[in-house]
């Protein structure tokens, strides 16, 4: 957790996600009464076969009082390919196989990690109850 906390230290400043290929890719994501994930900034360059715990696919903002976009959890994204197991990190699996979310989005594993904003649920869980979207 340590190395990916350091990897994306930087990108609490989201003009730095965007220098790095990040682009926002959702509207702010939430469940009524379940929690939210957030504005999803995802660098497609990333979306691979290669796990690298330094390198996330995605980032996750949410809006502060004041619009100023927080960085509050990490995601880690990988396609579905029948032949290979269910990828994990950190001694936990992925959340998959499962369909894309948006129009052209493969079939897919995803695991969130909050790590920049506590999670009651847990560090892995998909939404968070603490937060809401504006």
């Amino acid at each position: 957790m340590a190395t990916a906390r350091a990897a994306t230290a930087k990108y609490h400043d989201v003009n730095e996600a965007l220098a790095d290929g990040f682009v926002p890719a959702s509207p702010c994501v939430q469940i009524p009464n379940v929690g939210a994930m957030g504005i999803h900034y995802v660098n497609f360059s990333r979306m691979d076969l290669n796990l690298d715990v330094s390198e996330p696919e995605i980032l996750l903002y949410m809006p502060d009082e004041t619009d100023e976009l927080r960085l509050v959890a990490i995601e880690y994204w990988i396609p579905f390919v029948a032949s290979n197991p269910t990828p994990s990190l950190f001694g936990r699996s992925f959340n998959g196989p499962m369909p894309g979310h948006g129009p052209g989005e493969p079939v897919h594993y995803d695991l969130h990690v909050w790590a920049w904003r506590n999670n009651p649920n847990g560090m892995f869980a998909q939404f968070n109850p603490k937060l809401s979207c504006p």
